[in-house]
């Protein structure tokens, strides 16, 4: 892989965190321009030591790396590969601008359902394409990525629907790179068949602190994990995105998939102090919810019972 490389697109990645980290690894060793933006001990192991991936599907070491916490280092590029936290889409899409220019296609790719619109009020609609990443994976050690599943896939789609040569660009760059890659026509829908799950997997296990095993195997935890994802399903539907007869059932499909020792990310960033993204998950159910008319007590729960956590561990403040 990577004989291709040649004329392929310029790429960076805004936020080099599990998610980018991963995918921009990938296509870096398939020989793509990759400049990766990070910040703090990361950045600085990854300009020392370069960039470790240590995954299932293949352990990678990139010992030369492009990486700096200076996105005007970098200049225009064609693909952005966004992969911040939600409560840092704006000041990231700010931070964006030295490297977009006409042609810029900034790939949306942060959990939740409000990426793309925060993105496009900061950079122009014309630069934003949806996305959705299905992958476990982290910063385990600064300069390496931890993945720690066998899926990593991704789905990328413009959002009004439309074919584009940017797109296919990139796909082929995916594909060249060894990723399961598609570009999906109804990208709205595939977020919203992501949020159903990833929003619900989020609260119940930030709420019991536990990974995917011990719920899985708890009847009464089950239960409130089947509750959660039924009114996300419920909202998704009130909001009219076209998630198909059984969007319940299907979201619940991907449940039984996940392996007993999967935490979510806000699970993760929860147990390091960190800040987590419950008001743009959680938060976000019960926000539609009620604009909707939707009933959303598991979520609303979520919210209350983890918003002082919101902005890191509550004791450091």
């Amino acid at each position: 892989m990577g004989s291709a490389a040649k004329g392929g697109p310029r790429i960076a990645v805004m936020g080099s965190g599990g998610v980018g980290g991963y995918f921009g690894g990938r296509l870096a060793e398939a020989g793509y321009p990759v400049s990766f933006i990070a910040r703090g001990e990361h950045l600085a192991a990854m300009r020392r030591e370069g960039l470790r991936i240590e995954s299932p599907l293949g352990d990678v070491h990139l010992p030369g790396v492009t990486a700096t916490a200076d996105p005007g280092e970098v200049g225009p590029v064609d693909v952005i590969v966004f992969t911040t936290k939600l409560y840092d889409v704006r000041r990231a899409g700010e931070l964006c601008r030295p490297m977009v220019g006409p042609e810029t296609v900034v790939v949306s790719l942060p959990n939740g359902i409000d990426s793309e619109e925060l993105l496009a009020g900061v950079l122009g609609a014309e630069h934003v394409a949806g996305g959705v990443a299905r992958i476990s994976a982290s910063i385990t050690r600064p300069g390496v990525i931890g993945h720690h599943g066998p899926f990593a896939t991704l789905e990328f789609g413009e959002l009004d629907g439309s074919a584009s040569a940017r797109l296919e660009r990139f796909l082929a760059a995916c594909v060249d790179a060894g990723i399961k890659a598609r570009i999906d026509a109804d990208i709205t829908a595939a977020i919203w068949r992501k949020f159903i799950f990833l929003a619900s997997f989020a609260a119940i296990t930030s709420l019991t602190r536990c990974a995917f095993g011990p719920i899985r195997k708890t009847p009464e935890t089950f239960a409130l994990l089947e509750r959660a994802v039924a009114e996300v399903a419920a909202v998704g539907v009130a909001s009219g995105v076209t998630l198909g007869s059984e969007p319940q059932a299907d979201a619940m499909k991907v449940v039984h998939g996940v392996g007993d020792n999967i935490k979510a990310s806000m699970l993760v960033d929860l147990e390091r102090g960190k800040p987590i993204e419950v008001r743009y998950l959680s938060g976000a159910v019960v926000r539609l919810g009620r604009e909707l008319g939707v009933p959303t007590p598991v979520h609303e729960f979520a919210l209350g019972a983890l918003a002082p956590f919101e902005h890191g561990a509550p004791e450091a403040h």
